[in-house]
């Protein structure tokens, strides 16, 4: 199966607290989409304020010298370090990545709680008392390992619970989200 293309790939946030499982969640569903013939693209996301480029290799001097953007290519990976504008906010951020991966179907971000793009909360009760979709109807779905614990209507929370146990029927509900079909080969 190959999916069909769009000029824009469409985006969607895998969102939680630290340590509720949202990489784990990537990962399985990065590798359920790609063994469909979806063309997945990450992006982590980051509120912290790390160096991402090595200081004193070749391509942090560049950086420091005033390079607008910087990129390192190999015969395996490409990378591009560009800094990011003050004046872009919010969503307007992943514009760049968007044109980036324009030949990928999916941008799956894993963190960005503020996005306003589609958002699917991992939530454990191991790791918190409530998910952030009781305060936040703009969630799109929890994503549960313990949904015997949580129910739509209880606390506020007004989105979809959906187990956590079934990858394939997560990536098939994104697929829906994304409003990305399939065809034959």
């Amino acid at each position: 199966m190959s999916a069909t293309h769009q000029k824009t790939p469409a985006r969607i946030h895998i969102v939680g607290k630290k340590n509720s499982g949202k990489t784990t969640l990537v990962c399985e569903l990065v590798a359920e989409l790609v063994g469909r013939g979806i063309r997945v693209a990450t992006v982590k996301h980051t509120h912290h304020h790390h160096e991402l480029d090595t200081p004193g290799k070749d391509s942090h001097k560049h950086r420091e010298s005033g390079a607008v953007a910087v990129g390192i290519l190999s015969p395996r990976m490409t990378a591009l370090f560009v800094p990011t504008d003050s004046a872009e906010s919010g969503d307007g951020r992943y514009v760049r990545f968007e044109t980036q991966f324009a030949d990928c179907d999916l941008i799956m971000v894993e963190g960005d709680l503020h996005s306003r793009a589609t958002r699917l909360e991992v939530w454990r009760s191991a790791v918190s008392e409530r998910p952030y979709a009781a305060s936040d109807p703009d969630i799109t779905a929890v994503i549960s390992d313990d949904s015997a614990s949580l129910y739509e209507g209880q606390d506020g929370i007004q989105v979809p619970i959906w187990p956590r146990t079934g990858v394939a029927e997560i990536a098939d509900r994104i697929l829906t989200l994304a409003k990305i079909g399939t065809c034959a080969d």
